[in-house]
């Protein structure tokens, strides 16, 4: 029902009425749209409709009435300064009400309890309004405890609201997701927090514990049964005190069976038994060292009836007359523990000296129990199938995996590139293999022997590698124990039988001499005497070089060693090349006849002129003119094969 003021008559209590025919009471709408943004404005209709009164104050008269301040006797106050504003995350930073409390759960299906109560602390965090809910973990409770609701704001009601420390006190019941939590107490902080806020805390409760937590913490009833056999006196006067015998389980009756070791203890505090194993190293075994644990072993037992179910319980004291002891264990004779017959072959030190003591037996002789050693089976090793170097075809009888045999790496570093070169003859039947010449090569890092045939322009016969490098075995040598050759074996005139050829050496390196000269201790006298006196001509041809390279050539001289040098080189199929005298003579621009020695020898190294021979040097030294030139006519006479002439 609306009011309608009476005309004429001011706006005042009791001076207006009730419009009883009035039915329409809203509101006109003061939100409008306007090129698509909402703005404010002033309502034109009153409430159902109805005429608004117009306010009798102009906007001045209700500014000059707003901002009018009382006039006081000694002018206006001084006005204080603002308070500084400060956020609630840093005026409540780090400053939280704690509450505790309990709720209680049911357990349907236990027999021993029927709820459980479970103590938690509730804690209200005032920087943000947020709480979380915390359970102390309890000692083999079998609970996930911890955290119980993690740090959130919590729901208060259906309606949105959240709980606030105003709806927190003592004595009150706080439900939070469907659980009811009972408040007993706060901590002196949260109570002086409530009380400062205007808030009457109420008074603590007592903390209710779970009852069948509590029951689990008294002690157990003890049941002591009086015995006439004083087993503290017993246990007091053998306590650490243990009896050890070394035995024998002989099992190879059985598949896979073996002899194994163990350790029999008899501990005389109790009378128990304890056996341990013996493990050996890679013995295969999983390393249980416990075979019996320790316990009392039955010796004797009651005559049991064919019903007796000894496969599902366990043997009591009723079943049994007798016990095992500690003179039921001797040294030599056999004890069955548990359906395993060991054989007792030794004792300890203390053993012996319980049993003098307690028994008076004082023959304790330890029996030999180890097993000779098996016979060896000598290894046969099959005979040489001529495949491969002897040692690798070895290597396949001593391992499934073949290995490679071993290598004297010392040896083989310190005669690192180091060959010994031999000249050699083939002896054959045949005349055109008496012809063929080769280079026997000793790699003395290896001890292998190579063979090349040097290539002979028009033989007939290509030449090249004959034999690869490999280890050869003397003639007569067995398969089981063989010989090879070695550098001892190697001299002029001696006769190399490699795979059925025979080779005589015919010369040999410069630097065999050398090695044998620096290494006289491995070769035998006759051996570096023969070598001496091979290169002794050589060496006295190398002094007659120097001897001559000091003063001019004789013309008879000139040729005599002409002569020598051609036969030489016949005698060696030493070839010359035809193009070699207009390649000389090319290389004179100047036509002089004279050419450098770095020219000179370029040339000799294109057309493979054995230039380190002795007699080449002689004749290189006769050829000389002056310190860095050499007359090349005269030179080359010694490859025209024809009679001598004037240089």
């Amino acid at each position: 029902m609306s009011i309608q003021p009476v005309q004429g008559l001011p706006l005042l209590p009791g001076s207006s009425f009730r419009d009883p025919t009035k039915t329409a009471f809203h509101r006109s709408q003061t939100l409008g749209y306007k090129n698509g943004f909402a703005f404010k404005r002033l309502p034109t209709v009153g409430i159902g409709g109805g005429r608004i009164h117009v306010n009798q104050l102009s906007q001045a008269e209700l500014d000059e009435l707003s901002n009018k301040r009382p006039t006081l006797t000694y002018g206006q106050p001084k006005q204080a300064p603002p308070s500084d504003f400060i956020p609630a995350h840093v005026a409540f930073d780090k400053k939280v009400l704690k509450f505790d409390a309990y709720f209680q759960e049911d357990v349907p299906i236990s027999t021993e309890e029927h709820f459980r109560i479970r103590q938690v602390g509730i804690y209200y965090y005032l920087e943000d309004d947020s709480m979380s809910v915390m359970e102390p973990i309890v000692e083999n409770s079998g609970i996930p405890q911890g955290k119980f609701i993690k740090r959130q704001r919590l729901p208060k009601n259906d309606r949105g609201d959240n709980y606030h420390w105003k709806d927190l006190n003592r004595g009150i019941n706080i439900t939070i997701y469907g659980k009811t939590f009972r408040i007993v107490d706060c901590d002196p902080f949260t109570q002086t927090f409530l009380e400062s806020q205007g808030i009457e805390v109420n008074p603590p409760e007592k903390m209710i514990f779970d009852p069948y937590t509590e029951l689990r913490k008294m002690p157990l009833r003890m049941y002591v049964t009086p015995t006439d056999f004083d087993q503290l006196k017993q246990f007091l006067a053998f306590d650490k005190k243990v009896l050890r015998f070394y035995a024998m389980w002989d099992d190879t009756e059985n598949m896979f069976g073996e002899n194994r070791s163990f350790i029999i203890h008899y501990y005389l505090a109790d009378d128990t038994v304890e056996v341990r194993e013996v493990h050996e190293r890679n013995d295969g075994r999983d390393p249980f060292p416990v075979l019996i644990r320790r316990q009392r072993l039955p010796k004797t037992l009651v005559e049991k009836k064919g019903t007796f179910p000894s496969c599902v319980l366990e043997i009591s004291d009723q079943e049994v007359l007798e016990w095992f002891t500690a003179k039921d264990f001797a040294v030599g004779k056999s004890t069955t523990l548990l359906g395993r017959t060991f054989f007792i072959y030794d004792c300890d030190e203390f053993t012996r000296q319980f049993y003098q003591d307690k028994f008076g037996i004082s023959d304790f002789q330890p029996v030999d129990v180890t097993k000779p050693p098996a016979e060896k089976v000598k290894q046969i090793i099959p005979p040489y199938n001529g495949y491969g170097f002897l040692d690798d075809s070895l290597q396949n009888c001593f391992s499934l995996i073949p290995q490679p045999p071993r290598k004297n790496i010392i040896k083989m570093l310190e005669n690192d590139h180091k060959v010994l070169r031999y000249a050699c003859l083939l002896e054959s039947p045949n005349p055109e293999d008496r012809k063929r010449r080769f280079v026997l090569s000793y790699c003395l890092a290896t001890d292998m022997i190579s063979i090349y045939e040097p290539p002979v322009r028009n033989s007939g016969v290509i030449g090249g590698r004959y034999l690869g490098k490999t280890r050869v075995a003397k003639p007569g040598s067995s398969p089981d124990d063989p010989a090879y050759y070695e550098p001892a074996d190697f001299t002029v005139g001696a006769t190399i039988e490699v795979f059925g050829h025979r080779f005589v050496i015919t010369d040999v390196d410069e630097y065999v001499l050398s090695y044998i000269e620096s290494n006289l201790e491995s070769f035998p006298p006759a051996v570096v005497q023969s070598m001496r006196n091979h290169f002794a001509p050589r060496q006295a041809a190398l002094e007659a070089v120097k001897r001559l390279a000091s003063r001019e050539p004789d013309k008879q001289e000139l040729d005599a060693l002409l002569e020598q040098m051609q036969e030489h080189m016949r005698r060696h199929n030493y070839l010359p090349d035809s193009s070699m005298e207009a390649t000389f003579l090319q290389q004179d621009k100047d036509g002089s006849g004279l050419l450098d020695r770095s020219e000179f020898f370029a040339l000799c190294d294109h057309f493979n002129i054995p230039v380190d021979d002795p007699l080449f040097q002689k004749l290189i030294n006769l050829c000389s003119h002056g310190e860095n030139q050499i007359r090349y006519p005269r030179f080359l006479r010694a490859f025209q094969f024809s009679s001598p002439q004037n240089a």
